[in-house]
C-alpha cells in the first residue's frame, strides 16, 4: 500500500487547472500590478505596491502547495473502482439522518481536495472515517460537534 495521500483524478484536475490559473494569468496580472505600483514613486509609503508584493507572495505560495500536493499524491479513478456497494475512497455516498430525514450527500476524497461546501469530505474526517467499508443500507452512529447522529446509506456510487 502506498504511503501517499489519495486524491481524486477529478480532484487532481481542478488542482491542475487552479495550477494553470495562478501560473498564468493571475501570476501575469500580479506582476502588471507590482510594476504599476512601483511607477507610482516613494515604496516605503506605497500602499499599492505592498498590497500587490502580498498578493504576489500569496499567489506563489498557492503554487508551491499546489505542486506539492499534486506531486505526493496517489491519483486514484474512481470510475475504475470495482468495489460494489462498499464504500472506500472516491465513493459518493447518499445518506439520510434518521432523526430529522435529512439527506446529504458527499464524496469522499483526499484532504487537499475537501471542500465541504461542494459535499467533497477528507477521507481523514471522522465521517469519512466512520463510512469507510460500510455498504448501502447500512446504518451507523456518527458523533458530531452538536451530538451523535444516525445516519442510514441509502446508495453509494463511484463516477
Amino acid at each position: 500500500m502506498s504511503s501517499r495521500p489519495p486524491m481524486t483524478q477529478k480532484g487532481a484536475d481542478r488542482l491542475r487547472l487552479e495550477l494553470e490559473h495562478m501560473k498564468g494569468p493571475k501570476r501575469q496580472a500580479i506582476i502588471a500590478a507590482v510594476a504599476e505600483a512601483r511607477a507610482h514613486g516613494d515604496l516605503k509609503e506605497n500602499a499599492e505596491y505592498h498590497a500587490a508584493r502580498e498578493e504576489h507572495g500569496f499567489n506563489e505560495g498557492r503554487i508551491a502547495e499546489l505542486e506539492a500536493a499534486l506531486s505526493n499524491s496517489e491519483i486514484i479513478d474512481t470510475e475504475r473502482l470495482t468495489v460494489g456497494k462498499r464504500i472506500v475512497f472516491g465513493a459518493i455516498v447518499d445518506l439520510i439522518d434518521v432523526d430529522t430525514d435529512t439527506e446529504v450527500t458527499y464524496q469522499i476524497v483526499g484532504d487537499v481536495e475537501a471542500d465541504i461546501k461542494k459535499g467533497l469530505i477528507a477521507v481523514s474526517s471522522p465521517i469519512a472515517r466512520a463510512l469507510i467499508g460500510k455498504s448501502e443500507g447500512d446504518e451507523f452512529d456518527f458523533t458530531a460537534p452538536n451530538g451523535v447522529k444516525t445516519y442510514s446509506i441509502e446508495k453509494v456510487r463511484y463516477s
